[in-house]
């Protein structure tokens, strides 16, 4: 089975407050953006792939990990001239029952058998009879963009698993299990808006229309921003325009009033996002903001 897992953009997103569990309390508005893919496929025992060798040819010729390489037994990379971290990545679980290959043009620098989309099969598998599977993944949505890429890819997996061992899971008993991958990861098993509290997965569906406006993504190269960075300079309050109150007003009056708490930090960090952000203004959007705890940003055009 073949997809292609994409994209969120957050409308608003407001940390409320400090959890006893460590997490924080937020409130936002998950909107698919199908602008972006990876390209995820799943196959069971020795069915035939469509992308492996693809991938192969694409991001080079797989070779063992070589000796003093920090990579974990049973994991392979390909070497590059261009980079320190390889293109593409292979690792095969203990069991023999998992195997994962990514790649990805800026370099893999993870350990695949800890992607999400292996976790996704791991979670299953313990309550489940999975069969032995591989799992090829391009990535070309970003890391550390607050687009939710890892995120989507690991619900994909829950959903394209579910089919395939047609395990019979509703999406609210899939959407439970993606809630213990990651915060946002509930929501790509709906795909569609949705305003997220809680951690983010607690999930209510919202519909909103964008469709009088154009919607630009632009993620800035070489900056990656990460969750844990992005929440230790947060400081939660509530803010004065609820998020369901703000999303209500017309979208050329939400400048200002729906806003990313994570924009403060984040941009003293990286200013250059800041000025992105005011050159979308300035080339005419009537409303921009960071996605998620960044570094990606969007903006509204009206068409």
């Amino acid at each position: 089975m073949l997809t292609n897992p994409n994209v969120k953009i957050n409308l608003g997103l407001n940390v409320l407050r400090k959890r006893e569990d460590g997490f924080h309390d937020l409130e936002t508005l998950f909107v698919p953006y199908f602008g972006i893919t990876d390209t995820l496929e799943i196959v069971v025992g020795d069915d035939y792939s469509r992308i492996s060798a693809a991938l192969f040819a694409k991001y080079g010729s797989q070779v063992p990990a070589s000796q003093g390489s920090v990579k974990p037994e049973g994991v392979f990379g390909v070497e590059t001239e261009d980079s320190d971290a390889p293109k593409i990545v292979q690792g095969i679980s203990e069991d023999g029952k998992l195997m994962i290959t990514i790649a990805r043009a800026e370099g893999v620098d993870w350990d695949p058998l800890k992607d999400l989309t292996a976790k996704a099969y791991y979670i299953l598998a313990e309550d489940f009879t999975l069969p032995p599977v591989k799992i090829f993944l391009e990535k070309t949505s970003p890391v550390g963009a607050g687009l939710g890429g890892g995120s989507a890819d690991a619900a994909f997996a829950l959903k394209m698993l579910n089919e395939m061992c047609e395990l019979g899971l509703s999406e609210q008993q899939l959407a439970s299990y993606a809630s213990r991958l990651g915060s946002d990861c509930a929501f790509f098993i709906y795909n569609r808006p949705m305003i997220g509290e809680g951690r983010g997965e607690v999930l209510t569906e919202y519909p909103v229309s964008l469709e009088e406006y154009d919607l630009q993504v632009i993620t800035p190269a070489g900056i990656a921003v990460s969750t844990k960075d992005a929440y230790g300079g947060i400081r939660p309050h509530l803010p004065e325009t609820p998020l369901r109150d703000a999303l209500k007003m017309p979208v050329e009056q939400w400048d200002g009033v729906l806003v990313n708490d994570f924009e403060e930090t984040v941009f003293a960090k990286f200013p250059e996002l800041a000025a992105i952000k005011r050159s979308l203004y300035d080339c005419g959007a009537v409303y921009a903001s960071m996605s998620g705890s960044g570094s990606a940003l969007f903006a509204l055009y009206r068409k």
